[in-house]
């Protein structure tokens, strides 16, 4: 079966972009009318977001950007680091990477599963002014698909990967005192022991510290995700600092992380990865702690 997989995977890689998003968008719009659980699972959070009404509306074009961002995946991995950059065809607020390059230390790039995440590494790893980037690893349960996945996020020695383990976040502390950049999900659900409950739209979420420690480094942080653009004519590389400045402890700067995250979402909200399950406990860690998981929280502060 795995060898059927791989080369489904490698025919779709071969497609050209508009191609992909078309049959992505179709088939996900399909898996919306035939996959009740999967459709729950992304109404309920779509809900806690932004309320029923909203949700109802915002749900058909998100299963079909859920399809879009599963079809890409190939093309995304197998194609050339220049091939996959080319398809980048707007960037707001480069000026940002210089600034941040220009001060001296490393830079964290976070990005969450918004949009095609997979891209915003890959351009930075070609355009950056040959400073690698480091990016934060997760083995897939599918042995399969490691090979395409690392074949996707290891590219020379411009990009690199860090397994989710002690010896990786080394990795990353070491990259950033080399003045080097690293790239990671902050809204990917940690391992047990590995993060905290904190509020994500108006509900506990088991919410990685990872990223809240390593800007403690003192090194440059940067928000950043990648935005379809319709019809498959490519992508645009958003990319800003802050709204405001992370401070405090970990805690306090991983929820205000989650702050971060939820404004970029409400940016480009129906490219946002509603069917991942956000809320779940882990497996060993603490339950969450009660909330009012019916009522979206306050819009938070928007950029000038």
């Amino acid at each position: 079966m795995s060898l059927i997989y791989r080369l489904i995977f490698k025919g779709l890689a071969c497609l050209p972009l508009p191609l992909l998003h078309g049959a992505g968008a179709l088939l996900g719009r399909l898996a919306y009318r035939l996959s009740p659980r999967t459709r729950a699972q992304t109404r309920a959070n779509l809900v806690q977001a932004f309320g029923a009404a909203e949700a109802d509306r915002l749900l058909p074009t998100v299963m079909a950007e859920s399809g879009k961002g599963a079809f890409e995946l190939p093309t995304t991995w197998l194609s050339s680091l220049e091939a996959v950059t080319d398809r980048v065809k707007q960037v707001s607020g480069w000026e940002h990477v210089a600034e941040a390059q220009a001060r001296g230390k490393g830079v964290i790039f976070l990005t969450p599963h918004l949009g095609c995440f997979e891209i915003a590494a890959q351009y930075l790893a070609r355009h950056a002014h040959g400073v690698p980037i480091t990016v934060l690893y997760r083995e897939p349960k599918q042995a399969w698909l490691k090979e395409f996945l690392l074949a996707g996020r290891v590219r020379g020695e411009r990009m690199k990967v860090a397994a989710a383990d002690l010896a990786g976040v080394r990795s990353l502390i070491r990259a950033l005192k080399h003045k080097e950049m690293v790239g990671l999900l902050p809204d990917q659900a940690p391992g047990a022991g590995q993060g905290e409950w904190l509020p994500f739209f108006g509900r506990p979420a088991y919410t990685m510290t990872l990223a809240a420690r390593l800007t403690e480094t003192g090194a440059a942080t940067l928000f950043v995700y990648m935005e379809r653009l319709p019809g498959g004519q490519g992508y645009h590389y958003h990319i800003r600092p802050p709204l405001t400045p992370l401070e405090g402890d970990t805690v306090a700067r991983a929820a205000q992380i989650n702050r971060e995250v939820e404004a970029m979402i409400r940016e480009c909200p129906a490219q946002y990865l509603w069917s991942y399950n956000r809320y779940k406990q882990p497996s060993g860690a603490p339950p969450a702690p009660e909330a009012n998981a019916a009522a979206p929280m306050n819009s938070p502060p928007t950029a000038p």
